[in-house]
């Protein structure tokens, strides 16, 4: 293997690092964590809000939750961009 041969190679190697390199940066900021909401902190973060009006939007499927636990007794998680932005609408 030439000289000119192994500095291609080694090129090519760093080319291909700097594009994993940029892949990766990109899914890592494209990447944002979802924060979640209880009832309580729901009324708490948005003025004038009340814990029923909270429940309310879950049961009709206005914004979106998660609920922790079985049934009915489990924990209402509110997804808070999609709480914030239906009052912004």
């Amino acid at each position: 293997m030439t000289k000119i041969e192994k500095e291609k190679i080694i090129d090519q190697i760093m080319n291909l690092l700097i594009q994993l390199k940029n892949d990766t940066e990109i899914s890592e900021t494209a990447e944002k964590p979802v924060e979640m909401f209880t009832v309580k902190e729901c009324f708490k973060e948005i003025k004038e809000l009340s814990e029923n009006t909270v429940r309310k939007l879950v049961s009709q499927n206005k914004v979106k939750f998660i609920r922790t636990g079985e049934d009915k007794r489990g924990k209402i998680l509110v997804n808070k961009a999609d709480l914030i932005s239906y009052f912004q609408k």
